[in-house]
């Protein structure tokens, strides 16, 4: 259900309508980027819009925190799902580095697990050298501080998966509403509500997807010419089966 919910709220952000993937418009001239999305749809957005899939730990390698570079204001989305709880402190740096990627009139949609407490909880604070080390039955983080104080953390939780899976914080609605806001994102929606038609319906009133915006969505030029290009020729498709199914209708009319 996140994943469905997660692409329900980029298809409102960006075409303002509830669509299915499939029902996507081919607008290539719509550039998003995927932090380690899934296959599911990944695929698709990429058949449907000019769109990058990315990994942290394999090719095509990204840094949600630091890559990026020379690509300022160049993205329309950025998609993320479950991907910020992992990145080592300090995440602002994370969402200062998603702001600065998209347009002025870009939107960040992304889901992290979060509670409704005050704020985010971080689990190691600041880490500077750190590595795992197992320790018995347990796998233990072992920090070295500027310092060169060691510290050593054996209450890990790790989410499944692949790459860095380890948990760095957890995330409040507060505190995420306030990292956003620093980061310059002036418009923040958590789409709470229900979409039976794709199988959305909301159990609980936290974790759920957000977007995130520095300024109005517009339309560019490029995407609108794509737009009429893709509606000019549904009619002509349209056109052209109406009059295969007349040619079609009056040779039986003869018939009988």
């Amino acid at each position: 259900m996140r994943v469905r919910a997660l692409i329900h709220l980029l298809s409102q952000e960006l075409f303002g309508a509830s669509l299915a993937l499939p029902d996507f418009p081919r607008i290539k001239s719509l550039r998003g980027l995927g932090t380690s999305d899934g296959e599911s749809y990944a695929g698709r957005l990429a058949d449907r819009l000019d769109y990058r899939n990315t990994f942290y730990h394999r090719e095509p390698r990204f840094d949600i925190a630091h890559g990026g570079a020379g690509e300022s204001g160049r993205y329309d989305f950025l998609l993320s799902s479950e991907v910020l709880e992992h990145v080592v402190s300090p995440v602002e740096a994370a969402f200062q580095n998603v702001s600065n990627l998209l347009k002025p009139s870009g939107v960040f949609v992304f889901t992290v697990p979060y509670s409704l407490e005050d704020r985010t909880t971080e689990r190691f604070g600041k880490l500077h050298d750190f590595g795992f080390a197992r320790l018995a039955d347990r796998t233990v983080l072992v920090n070295r501080t500027p310092q060169g104080d060691l510290q050593a953390f054996d209450d890990l939780i790790f989410h499944g998966g692949t790459g860095s899976t380890l948990e760095m914080r957890e995330f409040s609605e507060a505190g995420l509403k306030s990292v956003l806001a620093a980061a310059g994102f002036t418009d923040v929606r958590i789409d709470s509500e229900d979409y039976p038609e794709f199988g959305i319906f909301r159990r609980y009133a936290w974790s759920l997807p957000i977007a995130a915006r520095k300024g109005p969505f517009a339309f560019s030029k490029d995407a609108t010419r794509d737009l009429a290009e893709q509606y000019r020729e549904s009619n002509q498709r349209l056109d052209a089966l109406i009059r295969s199914l007349v040619v079609r209708v009056a040779c039986k009319l003869r018939l009988l």
